[in-house]
């Protein structure tokens, strides 16, 4: 066998393999560069605060809260104001929503993804639907998670952005339906945003440790899985926070999930909740 022919075979072996095992199906194949950053933004704060802090800390994604009623409540300018400042900046601006009632109330999630779109602002939606907040999640909790996925798959279907869910590190223990619900998850969203909230960045019960699962089954589904941070201060979990800890040791914590993640293909950096919170933290 010549070895031109020889080394395509082997190539597309490789390939195949790589589709198979579902390690190469993450955009890039490999994770994020040390040191990308997002943040959260639920406050209305002044675009040019925003985006300088921004620039200063690497974040290179903001997720801006966006209300359905853009049009009318008068923050329409200071998100315009927002995107210009940020696409000068180099860094990218995505629509912040949601509500645990969005779960079963899909008409609403749906028109706030449609009222977002139409500004032409946001090069995605981060969507924030925590389902277990809801009673019934105690009470019937299949038909509730399958509501949630279905909410996942009607976004996405409706537009033309991209959505990304905040979910917490433990989905991949819930079944529903004999489905893991982290994994169906994936299925629907885009990508993920792990609410990994811990004060440490590896070893026991960190940011690293409580992500690995999704970590995983990201580079078998091929989406990214972005991990996240605290700073708020959160009196029924203290070690679930930085804001105690201060900037200092939030800076530490981020450069060892950096190092940590290295030979992780899924990862997608870290966001940090939220802008107001890291603000507070005086660095």
């Amino acid at each position: 066998m010549r070895r031109t022919t020889r080394m395509w075979l082997v190539s597309m072996l490789a390939a195949a393999f790589l589709i198979a095992s579902g390690a190469g199906a993450v955009a890039g194949t490999a994770p994020a560069p040390a040191d990308t950053r997002a943040m959260w933004l639920w406050d209305p704060a002044d675009p040019a605060t925003v985006v300088s802090w921004a620039t200063s800390h690497h974040v290179s994604e903001i997720f801006a809260y966006v209300d359905a009623t853009l049009a009318t409540d008068g923050s329409l300018p200071r998100l315009q104001e927002l995107k210009r400042q940020a696409d000068l900046a180099g860094i990218k601006l995505t629509a912040l929503g949601g509500d645990e009632t969005w779960t079963t109330d899909h008409a609403t999630a749906l028109a706030w993804a449609k009222a977002v779109t139409a500004t032409g602002l946001f090069s995605g939606l981060h969507v924030d639907v925590e389902p277990y907040l809801l009673p019934a999640w105690n009470s019937n909790r299949a038909a509730t998670a399958t509501a949630y996925l279905t909410l996942l798959q009607r976004l996405r279907d409706a537009g033309t952005l991209a959505v990304e869910a905040d979910v917490p590190f433990w989905y991949g223990t819930i079944t529903v339906s004999g489905k893991n619900l982290a994994t169906e998850t994936l299925r629907r969203a885009s990508s993920v945003t792990v609410m990994s909230y811990r004060d440490t960045g590896t070893g026991p019960n960190s940011i690293y440790e409580v992500s690995r699962d999704w970590l995983a089954r990201g580079a078998t589904a091929g989406k990214r899985v972005r991990l996240g941070a605290e700073t708020r201060p959160l009196a029924d979990c203290p070690y679930c926070t930085f804001a105690e800890e201060g900037a200092t040791a939030l800076g530490d914590a981020l450069a060892a999930v950096d190092a940590a993640t290295r030979n992780s293909p899924a990862f997608n950096g870290i966001a940090i909740h939220d802008y107001a919170g890291w603000r507070a933290l005086g660095a």
